[in-house]
């Protein structure tokens, strides 16, 4: 009896192991780096690099609706389409700290293929207008997230059901790139105190370069795709006829990940963010001191016809390596 349990607990804990993967691996979305790989320094040099990121909350959002009627004439396409999105829009603004606005796309003739038979020969397609398509999108702006389904609710009952994206803006960017920089110029002098130490040098006097850059992910950005499914292999004849279920296909939000970086600031992710990311780089040259000018003390003054002064610049400045 004893060993039943035991093996039926076996089982049961790699069921649950399973599940925390998550179904995306049976695509094999993620490439998980195992080693380290540092290249060596060049001969010239080395590079002090610090990288970080921050994951932002959005301030406010921009869900966009397109809208598409078609009709006989134009003025019952404007109608209809008038007709939906005003009482949409009259549910919508009832909403608190919600703003809208309704962008013209397009206003098209739409054709169909009429048919002209002859009788001596083959029959002949003409195109003929038979009506127009008018479109045009929603954009609300919003501040609380959770406003998103409501929007979704109302429109659908007008028959709008095209959510074409969701933007995300923030207001602390700025601070945020600011708080980054500063984090990363402490980081990066001590980096290249501990490579003093370690190489018993000092890099007061050598040459240095530095450069530095941000990039900023939106959330539209980062949701990718994967199909779940474990179909059966059958060994069939290559004659016979297989019809294959149609498969649904999943998306989730994937973020930046934040083991590649040196810090992050607002390192827990639960809803989709702003993700920026920060890098600098110091190339230090070791073979190579920097470059001073020494200038000479002695100064000319020459006195013009007319009694005025001025200064002769006739010292020739050297370098010193």
């Amino acid at each position: 009896m004893k060993k039943l349990f035991y093996f039926s607990f076996i089982l049961f804990s790699q069921f649950i192991i399973g599940q925390v993967s998550g179904n995306v691996n049976y695509q094999n979305q993620y490439a998980a780096n195992t080693t380290i790989d540092i290249g060596f320094p060049s001969s010239e040099g080395i590079v002090a690099t610090v990288k970080g990121l921050a994951n932002v909350k959005a301030d406010t959002y921009t869900a966009i609706f397109s809208t598409t009627q078609t009709g006989k004439t134009t003025k019952e396409v404007n109608d209809l389409l008038d007709q939906r999105i005003e009482r949409s829009l009259n549910e919508i603004k009832l909403k608190k700290g919600v703003e809208i606005f309704v962008d013209m796309i397009s206003f098209v003739p739409v054709y169909e293929y009429e048919v002209e038979k002859k009788i001596f020969s083959r029959k002949t397609y003409n195109e003929v207008p038979v009506g127009f398509e008018l479109k045009k999108n929603i954009h609300i702006k919003f501040s609380d997230p959770n406003q998103l389904n409501d929007f979704i609710s109302i429109l659908s009952n007008h028959e709008i059901y095209d959510l074409v994206r969701v933007d995300y803006f923030s207001n602390s960017l700025e601070t945020i790139k600011k708080e980054m920089m500063n984090k990363a110029k402490l980081l990066i002098q001590e980096k290249i105190k501990n490579y003093e130490l370690l190489l018993g040098e000092t890099f007061t006097n050598v040459e240095k370069r530095i450069t530095d850059g941000f990039v900023v992910n939106l959330p539209v950005e980062m949701y990718k795709s994967y199909e779940a499914y474990n179909s059966s292999s059958l060994n069939l004849k290559k004659s016979a006829d297989v019809n294959q279920a149609n498969k649904s296909t999943t998306l989730y939000y994937q973020p930046i990940f934040g083991k590649e970086f040196d810090f992050i600031i607002n390192s827990s992710v639960l809803e989709p963010v702003i993700q920026v990311q920060y890098e600098v780089k110091i190339f230090i040259n070791r073979e190579k001191e920097k470059k001073q000018v020494a200038k000479t003390d002695k100064e000319f003054i020459l006195i013009t016809p007319n009694g005025d002064l001025k200064n002769l610049n006739i010292n020739t400045p050297k370098q010193i390596h």
